[in-house]
């Protein structure tokens, strides 16, 4: 154990005694700390490095029943921020405390650090082959290694921990054809190595799609989603899932327990351990677990923190998580993954005879309520099984609910957008508007 972790676990030890020498009956401390190296590329040249560092520790405790949760970055007076813990549980109402029991577990780091010089020529690999393609157009990229750090200790013994290294990348390209604007964009995220060959030859086939400009077809057309643009219908799909908002009454999915909700061919699952975004344990310290939260269509289960899941009558899933280190835990998803089908992407263009690809949007997907209405940034229309060109000025509308029950095929291609593992996938019953060429 190194000597920053030695001053962490000296730090959080000093903060829970302080809290308990001032009538607190409980405690906890969350620790948190990154170190990122992102590399950055502008109009096809490297534009510059840099190093960035983040620490900081939110201190939780309970006095009479009454939370307070103070908040500190960099340098602690421990003191301090005990007391102004103590202030604000003052102004707050009594409520149950939940902690994680005793336990003292650290996780080792899945991901494999890599070298700014390496990131840099991946960057410029990625930006040569595309431009060896299309030398007219520009190219951005952000290229990152990043570590994080957390730790968290309670008053009840708990004590876990662990570093968690990724590596990201994102890279676009704009082509500017006389009034014509293109904009692709593609990224990665892995534990170990990106694959900047793959990254450039998605976006060099996007651009090649995208040779003529043709009209859309409109109307109730059947609607290919790629990877990339169907994360935006599981977004939905997990506001739903969220027990916090079955609780509120707002999930259309709260008396849907054992009820078919989607179509047949959808399993949508949580896996700990899988991909870039694995996590051994929440910010409540609870240890996360395979989760199946609908099965063939069936909804099996919503996902809890401590509270919600204690209301509910379920329990905890492992799902409690922080927005910041100045917010309390609440219900949230942090590896979903949507089981893919056994159809490449190739294979699903040919079984449309007139249909649309969207590949990006533009402004926000649908709210739970499930209704959306989006521009198409980035589409291509399918005519015969052929893709014929891109569309511009085109408009999607239809219910992500609705949506999900009118699937009519999953692809084979999934691949990680955020935390979603989400494959492509063709659904019917959506409107298309748009001005034709």
């Amino acid at each position: 154990m190194g000597s920053d972790s030695l001053h962490d676990e000296a730090l959080a030890a000093q903060l829970l005694e302080l809290s308990a020498r001032a009538g607190a009956e409980a405690a906890e401390v969350f620790q948190s700390r990154s170190q990122s190296r992102p590399v950055f590329f502008e109009a096809n040249r490297l534009k510059q490095l840099e190093s960035a560092q983040a620490e900081g520790i939110a201190l939780r405790l309970w006095r009479d029943g009454r939370p307070g949760l103070a908040v500190a970055y960099g340098a602690v007076e421990p003191q301090a921020l005990v007391d102004r813990a103590l202030a604000l549980s003052d102004l707050n109402d009594a409520e149950t405390i939940e902690l994680a029991d005793a336990n003292r577990l650290f996780y080792p780091d899945l991901g494999e650090a890599v070298a700014v010089e390496t990131l840099v020529e991946w960057g410029r690999e990625a930006i040569a082959q595309i431009r060896d393609s299309y030398s007219e157009v520009l190219c951005t990229a952000e290229w990152e290694c990043e570590a994080e750090t957390t730790r968290l200790t309670n008053s009840n013994g708990l004590d876990c921990g662990y570093t968690d290294t990724t590596l990201s990348c994102y890279v676009s390209a704009e082509w500017v054809r006389g009034d014509d604007f293109l904009y692709v964009a593609d990224g990665q995220t892995e534990r170990s190595h990106l694959d900047y060959r793959a990254i450039a030859q998605q976006i060099l086939q996007r651009i090649d799609w995208a040779a003529d400009n043709v009209s859309p077809p409109t109307g109730r057309v059947p609607i290919l989603f790629t990877s990339k643009a169907a994360d935006m219908l599981w977004g939905t799909v997990q506001a739903a899932l969220n027990g916090k908002q079955v609780l509120e009454g707002a999930s259309p999915w709260s008396d849907r327990l054992n009820e078919l909700v989607t179509s047949t061919a959808i399993t949508l699952l949580q896996e700990p351990a899988t991909g870039p975004y694995s996590c051994p344990f929440d910010d409540e310290g609870t240890p996360t677990r395979p989760i199946t939260f609908i099965e063939q269509g069936v909804l099996k289960l919503f996902y809890t923190d401590r509270t919600t899941g204690r209301t509910l009558g379920s329990g905890t899933t492992g799902n409690g998580f922080r927005a910041g280190l100045g917010s309390y835990p609440t219900p949230g998803l942090f590896n979903c993954l949507v089981q893919p089908g056994d159809r490449s992407f190739a294979e699903l263009i040919t079984t449309l005879d007139d249909g649309l690809i969207l590949d990006q949007m533009l402004g926000g997907g649908a709210g739970i309520s499930g209704d959306f209405s989006i521009n198409v940034d980035l589409g291509y229309r399918v005519k015969n099984g052929q893709i014929v060109g891109r569309v511009k000025d085109t408009m999607i509308s239809g219910n992500v609910y609705t949506a999900l029950k009118q699937l009519v095929a999953l692809g084979s291609d999934a691949d990680w957008n955020g935390s979603c593992y989400t494959p492509s996938l063709i659904v019917e019953g959506l409107s298309v508007t748009g001005r034709g060429e």
